[in-house]
């Protein structure tokens, strides 16, 4: 497929996992790639999987206001002015009240990073009237609360809000703005909140699995090769009229 030939596409987090897979999916229908992560090795790991396709690469602190303006001005001066954005960098885990408590550098992250790189992108978009996209990687914890997890979800509940607001303001400019909830998709952080429940409840990893898996009707992880499809339609022409929505990709383990 060729669907994203002669469109630049940012991808933040694009440093593993579904951030990965997303950028190699774009690469593969001819999209012209921007990579943003704070690893600057596994960037270029995820660019050298995006073969024959040259994305230009560079580290990005998400929660840097700063940083972030640099990144984006870089990308618009290195591949041209921007067609889509996917904001799918974020960071995961449980915190706790007291000493050390994450909940600040977890907002800070998936909801402060995300709209300053909305923003950023936004400045840097393509002329219409053709369709511009921006993405939000948001979360199935966006949907429901798990107990220890006050930061996460909170974050990625705000995700859904900022996504309808932004929508809003950018209907007009023909610019659709789309957030997509993932479940238990077969990532390294994923394997960490399993091994986090294994410990918790005192059991092996295997059966934290398995009772996290009896939570999904499909019975297993979704693939970040599922989550890039997704993905990819919403960055075609398929999907122009699709905007202020956070659509779910979970296996049925949420059924809005």
């Amino acid at each position: 497929m060729s669907r994203q030939a002669g469109r630049h596409v940012v991808v933040t987090g694009a440093s593993s996992g579904i951030g990965r897979a997303i950028a190699q999916r774009l690469a593969a229908e001819g999209a012209t790639l921007t990579l943003l992560a704070r690893r600057l090795p596994e960037l270029e790991a995820t660019a050298a999987g995006c073969a024959p396709a040259r994305p230009f690469v560079a580290p990005c602190d998400v929660t840097d206001a700063a940083a972030v303006d640099a990144a984006f001005a870089a990308a618009a001066a290195a591949n041209g002015p921007i067609h889509a954005l996917v904001a799918a960098a974020g960071i995961g885990g449980p915190n706790s009240p007291g000493a050390g408590d994450r909940f600040d550098a977890l907002v800070a992250t998936n909801l402060g990073g995300t709209y300053r790189c909305l923003r950023a992108a936004e400045r840097h978009l393509a002329p219409g009237p053709g369709p511009r996209q921006l993405l939000v990687i948001a979360s199935i914890l966006a949907r429901f609360g798990v107990p220890g997890y006050t930061g996460y979800c909170a974050s990625k509940a705000g995700l859904l809000g900022l996504t309808k607001a932004f929508a809003l303001e950018l209907a007009a400019k023909n610019v659709t703005v789309n957030a997509i909830c993932p479940g238990w998709v077969d990532t390294d952080m994923a394997w960490e909140g399993i091994d986090g429940m294994a410990a918790g409840m005192g059991i092996s990893r295997e059966e934290a699995h398995r009772i996290a898996m009896s939570a999904v009707p499909l019975g297993r992880m979704g693939t970040p090769a599922e989550v890039a499809g997704f993905v990819a339609w919403l960055l075609s022409p398929e999907a122009a009229g699709v905007t202020g929505q956070g659509l779910d990709i979970n296996g049925g383990a949420w059924m809005g």
